[in-house]
């Protein structure tokens, strides 16, 4: 409706007219809609233009505000420098997981190992935020896939690509499987996260963990070290 009144808005939308008053008032208040003082009132929606603009200034000053409000919220640090040390955390959600993936490999100082267990991981930002890590450090990214090795080498051709000698890490995600393995990365040998993806539902999970000695991130290594050392010229080719 280009406008109407709110018995009209009332018999269109089966809403009582009384609601219509509330919900105008709501969304005139956020600058959505106009009001014609007339008699009766006439309510119009704002241009589709207006609106996203609005919308989008008041998104990003809420999300400044809740900035502002966290980096002035103080630190409680830890007695027990060991405890935070040898951490493990979980994550849920592929947004929350990649955004952890991308903090921890930015704060490289030598190295990122990168083993990708089924494509859906290979996202767009997760090619732009490896092509973008320090020229430095380096970058290895595995796979039991030929054909995401092959993405990776043309999409990231910083990166070292190699396929991994270790077969159950590349599994076709059907519905009678229990999960498949996402990713697992590992960051100057001392930081880790690795996550399983459901296959019917495509929900990933993750485990983020920290520390040299962390027991999980041992058993990491030495995984990524085997899956690279058996790697041969013969089996890339």
């Amino acid at each position: 409706m280009s406008s109407g009144t709110a018995k009209g808005l009332s018999e269109v939308t089966e809403v009582p007219r009384t609601r219509v008053y509330d919900a105008v008032r709501i969304l005139e208040a956020k600058g959505l809609v106009e009001v014609q003082h007339s008699s009766p009132q006439q309510f119009r929606a704002v241009p589709l233009s207006e609106a996203t603009e609005t919308l989008r200034d008041q998104y990003e000053e809420r999300v400044e505000r809740l900035q502002s409000a966290l980096r002035e919220m103080g630190r409680i640090e830890s007695d027990d420098d060991e405890a935070e040390l040898q951490e493990v955390w979980s994550l849920s959600g592929s947004d929350a997981i990649e955004n952890r993936a991308a903090a921890i490999s930015e704060d490289a100082t030598d190295e990122v190992v990168l083993v990708i267990g089924s494509e859906a991981i290979l996202t767009d930002p997760l090619i732009a935020q490896l092509n973008s890590l320090d020229a430095n450090t380096d970058l290895i990214v595995g796979t039991g896939s030929a054909s995401i090795r092959d993405r990776v080498e043309q999409e990231i051709p910083r990166a070292t690509a190699f396929l991994s000698a270790l077969d159950w890490l590349h599994s076709e995600m059907t519905p009678e499987e229990d999960a498949a393995v996402g990713r697992l990365l590992l960051v100057d040998r001392s930081t880790m996260l690795v996550s399983s993806i459901d296959p019917q539902t495509g929900d990933e999970q993750a485990i983020f963990a920290t520390g040299l000695r962390n027991g999980l991130i041992v058993i990491a290594r030495r995984l990524l070290s085997q899956g690279v050392v058996e790697m041969t010229p013969l089996e890339r080719d």
